[in-house]
């Protein structure tokens, strides 16, 4: 087996874990390997292990990584910040988007999906850290974003996605985690439907799964620590 696939068991084992010391069914939560910088060898060798969704935040390096490996069933996510100018790009070859944050950018998405095509799923990213420099809709707006998401052509909207600030504090963790879940259970009062919970990553998974995460996303623990440049 590769390292990869042996990374991707021991993270199974800790989803696994934490959804079980949670009272939850380990099969709700999926696992999207986060393969931004990483080869399309990696992608493949992932893919041998039996993974299948797969997370990319830069969108010339993901769309030539999606034509390579296009021989694979694979599920494309989008999980990074979105410019106005690679947006039709993004509809074009992408499964799901996580980092919706504007009504423009929604929009943009929409126009550029193919009607011949299922809709495009999509996440609104919060800033449940209230971080200046993070990207995402402020916990107020969120509303307003999902009614005006919902109401265009080609895409679906699914739920909500979140990177809170790094801690080490696992009561934190949970804290901000519970913030998103709270936001979702607001809005299907009103009745979205929403069913995705996308928050969680290496470091803070285990709080994600015990505050309803239904997709952690992984990177570092799965293919390593990524290079600087």
């Amino acid at each position: 087996m590769s390292i990869i696939g042996s990374n991707l068991q021991v993270v199974r084992a800790r989803i696994d874990a934490a959804a079980r010391a949670a009272d939850r069914d380990p099969g709700d939560i999926a696992l999207l390997a986060v393969s931004k910088t990483f080869t399309q060898d990696a992608v493949r060798a992932a893919y041998e292990a039996g993974q299948r969704e797969f997370g990319e935040n830069y969108v010339q390096e993901a769309i030539g990584k999606i034509a390579s490996l296009s021989d694979l069933p694979l599920v494309w996510h989008f999980i990074g910040p979105i410019q106005s100018n690679k947006t039709r790009a993004i509809a074009e070859n992408f499964d799901w988007v996580h980092s919706v944050e504007r009504e423009k950018i929604a929009l943009r998405l929409a126009e550029s999906r193919s009607a011949e095509r299922d809709p495009l799923n999509i996440c609104l990213q919060v800033n449940v850290s209230g971080e200046a420099s993070k990207s995402g809709v402020a916990p107020e707006g969120v509303r307003a974003l999902a009614e005006a998401v919902r109401a265009l052509p080609r895409l679906r909207l699914r739920g909500l996605m979140a990177i809170p600030e790094p801690s080490g504090d696992i009561a934190l963790q949970r804290l901000r985690c519970a913030g998103l879940r709270q936001l979702l259970a607001q809005l299907n009062e009103e009745d979205f439907g929403l069913d995705t919970l996308s928050m969680g990553m290496s470091q803070d998974l285990e709080s994600a799964v015990t505050e309803g995460a239904t997709i952690v996303r992984i990177g570092t623990a799965i293919f390593g620590e990524r290079k600087r440049a």
